[in-house]
């Protein structure tokens, strides 16, 4: 609709000498009365020629030309909104060309192969995935599907670090429980790792090492620990991350940043700059030079940096490997410290305007309306392992995405678990699924050939106002990816691909498809795999399945 209007519209404004770069915006009227799009324009351009807004609109207006099949009705309203009115047969004629374009259907150029980067989940190896981390992992990756889909360059990177207290805990942890396994009085690190993991592991590394580690001085056997903890560890990421169809381009660590000299390098910069400086055996960086209330330590009195630096030395690095757009994808968590690395990132002379911060609420799950607080396994949380298991990788991928990122989720297991169409997951799905059985009955019926192609459907016979109106909302999908992508919340194209089941199920109920009208029969089928591509593509964007059969 927005091109065909823009084509029509920027031809008059030309030919009225009114296109001195005025950039074409439309949107969907608050009431459906009002037609399907209006435009500002006339508005817009009031004031660069002089005349009433409404009379500018009028000029607009009376230059117009439409075929009448295509639009049915143009107005004016308000102060000069410009508002059209599409046909039926606008809309159905063009489900010819979602049949044609199929997969591709929905994807654009607009990204201009721009080299982005999405960060996402970066948990330390200490033990596994969280439901929280599992939510990040949907909001993460749907992203990048999203920027791919609009034509970006995406890598999805995964940051870590395997050095500091954490790690020791893990190796000192990891050393206990092996030594328990021959001497069940072997003191246990009082902070230490609890997980029942940390003994799966222990009894691994006896199996590989057995009297060996026991032979060797305390300190080399916890690097031997150390190491063996964090690969089994991110062996275990990697797979339960890959369950949700998750992979990653590059693992970058942050110890890297130190051995490399990284974080020795920003330091001496802002001192250059007269932005750090030594106090209490601390160094300081002068945020309040930078606009923030008041500085901030970077490095401890007792040498250890704070998590400020190594991320402000992180992103440093993300521009310096030619990145055009940065996507960091946090936890609530992460909030009070953003300001401070992109106010860092600045004083260096790199754009924090790059820099897009997706931050995501915390997830609570929910059975018999009560919460879940433990694991089976662990002692403080429930893993994202245990949540696939027990509802299944698309379930819990769409209920990650569902609600929009800056809302607390509340994760309803009985729901989630449920095969109605009170389960959001399987209403969606189970449109596609009965499709795809239509298509199949069809095929048998010999109505059509193929239950993936139909030739040559007469869609001016889709006159049904449910025809219309299935047809016009698949239609949307370009624009709902690229609106979801550019506005970083997935949930948009949840919603939408909801919107499209519930459209199709009422075209369902309101129009028998395979019928002895041949003509009428085929059309309607063109418009049902119509409706199963643009759910199939709406579904791999999502990262959930499509199935066939339910």
């Amino acid at each position: 609709m927005k091109q065909y209007l823009a084509e029509k519209i920027s031809a008059v404004l030309k030919s009225l000498n009114y296109d001195g770069g005025t950039k074409l915006t439309f949107e969907k009227p608050k009431l459906e009365a009002h037609g399907d799009l209006t435009t500002n324009v006339a508005m817009v351009l009031a004031k660069t020629v002089g005349k009433n807004p409404r009379a500018v609109a009028q000029e607009i207006v009376s230059k117009l030309s439409f075929d009448a099949q295509d639009v049915a009705g143009v107005d004016i309203a308000g102060p000069g909104f410009i508002n059209f009115r599409f046909t039926g047969r606008f809309f159905t004629k063009q489900i010819a060309e979602i049949l044609a374009q199929r997969e591709l259907f929905g994807k654009s150029t607009v990204g201009a192969g721009k080299k982005t980067q999405v960060e996402f989940v970066s948990a330390n190896p200490t033990g596994p995935l969280s439901v929280g981390h599992g939510r990040q992992a949907a909001i993460g990756d749907t992203i990048a599907n999203l920027l791919e889909w609009t034509g970006h360059d995406v890598t999805r990177e995964y940051y870590y670090n395997n050095a500091g207290r954490q790690m020791r805990m893990l190796a000192e942890s990891t050393y206990a429980r092996f030594r328990q396994l021959s001497e069940p009085d072997f003191p246990f690190p009082e902070d230490g790792y609890q997980g029942e993991y940390i003994t799966a592991i222990a009894e691994e590394l006896k199996e590989g090492q057995g009297e060996k580690l026991l032979q060797l001085e305390k300190e080399k056997a916890l690097e031997i620990c150390k190491s063996f903890a964090e690969d089994s560890l991110f062996q275990s990421i990697k797979q339960v991350l890959g369950r949700i169809g998750v992979t990653f381009d590059v693992f970058y660590n942050e110890d890297s940043l130190y051995s490399s000299g990284k974080i020795k390098e920003v330091i001496d910069e802002f001192r250059k700059k007269g932005l750090a400086y030594d106090k209490d055996g601390a160094v300081w960086l002068k945020t309040t030079a930078l606009g923030l209330e008041q500085d901030r330590v970077i490095v401890k009195s007792s040498g250890e940096p704070t998590y400020r630096l190594p991320d402000i030395a992180y992103h440093r690095e993300k521009f310096k490997r030619g990145f055009d757009l940065i996507v960091d994808i946090f936890g609530a968590d992460h909030i009070s410290t953003i300001q401070e690395v992109l106010a860092g990132v600045r004083s260096l002379g790199y754009d924090p305007e790059k820099i897009k911060v997706v931050i995501h609420q915390f997830v609570t799950l929910m059975r018999d309306g009560q919460q879940v607080k433990m694991s089976k396994r662990l002692a403080n949380f429930v893993t994202l392992d245990e949540l696939i298991e027990e509802v299944g990788p698309d379930v819990a991928r769409f209920f990650f995405i569902m609600r929009a990122t800056s809302s607390h989720l509340e994760f309803d297991l009985d729901l989630a678990k449920e095969q109605s169409e009170k389960n959001p997951v399987y209403y969606v799905q189970y449109a596609h699924a009965r499709i795809a059985s239509i298509l199949r009955f069809a095929e048998s019926q010999k109505t059509i050939e193929k239950s993936t192609e139909i030739q040559n459907p007469n869609l001016d016979l889709l006159k049904e106002p449910s025809e219309v109106s299935l047809a016009k909302l698949l239609l949307e999908f370009p624009e709902w990816v690229e609106g979801t992508c550019f506005a970083y919340e997935p949930h948009r194209l949840a919603t939408y691909l909801h919107d499209v089941a519930t459209a199709f199920h009422r075209f369902y109920h309101e129009c028998r498809i395979v019928i002895p009208e041949h003509d009428v029969s085929k059309a309607r089928l063109a418009l049902c795999l119509a409706t199963k591509i643009v759910l199939s593509n709406g579904f791999n964007i999502l990262g959930i399945s499509a199935p066939e059969k339910m």
